[in-house]
């Protein structure tokens, strides 16, 4: 009896082991990527301005290309594992869906006023449903659009599907700046709720 009551009182899973791997290994991606991308998007701006150089990964264009392709390769691999992995357990359809309407206006609501709830992580409110799928698109189009940038004249068709090279870079900027926003409020929310982060790291 007192084994069963122990078992009960045994925090349970919330992200499995493979969740937490692949969850990090994006993170480190994501973040040499971003950094590096800056470092390149510094030698030829599309927009008006240019990142700080104390912020750029990779020293120059060729370092940052580097550091770019390197972190390139872990995102695609890492970032289909997690996808086939969260497809085949059936996790993103038990975690991401539905979307109902009038959940993320009224978790929008509470979101705005302060008062979303986090008491059971593992289950995520419409706000945090749409933001991951969110994420999820913004990868895949960012994967894409780098793709067509990189070998413009190979896959000329996906680099015709974003508009020209022009608009393949737009895109992929739009995209990293839509991740790099993620990863803003994916933090502050870390700090804001400790045990989120705890339960990235322990699973439970």
């Amino acid at each position: 009896m007192t084994s069963a009551v122990a078992a009960n009182r045994k925090p349970k899973v919330i992200h499995p082991l493979w969740v937490r791997i692949t969850h990090w290994l994006n993170a480190l991606a994501m973040i040499v990527m971003i950094g590096s991308g800056w470092q390149i998007y510094n030698a030829s701006p599309i927009f008006g301005f240019t990142f700080p150089r104390s912020i750029t990964l990779g020293g120059w264009l060729a370092g940052g290309i580097m550091w770019h392709f390197a972190a390139m390769w872990l995102l695609v691999v890492n970032g289909l594992v997690y996808l086939t992995l969260g497809i085949i357990s059936g996790r993103f359809r038990r975690k991401l869906f539905p979307i109902r309407t009038h959940e993320l206006a009224r978790d929008i609501g509470d979101a705005l006023r302060f008062r979303l709830t986090h008491d059971d992580l593992s289950v995520y409110n419409a706000v945090q449903r749409l933001l991951y799928l969110g994420v999820i698109l913004a990868g895949v189009v960012i994967v894409l659009s780098g793709l067509s940038i990189w070998k413009p004249i190979q896959l000329q068709e996906l680099t015709a599907l974003f508009g020209g090279y022009e608009s393949a870079r737009v895109v992929h900027f739009l995209a990293m700046a839509a991740i790099a926003g993620f990863l803003a409020v994916h933090v502050l929310l870390a700090l804001i709720v400790p045990k989120s982060l705890r339960a990235m790291i322990t699973g439970r």
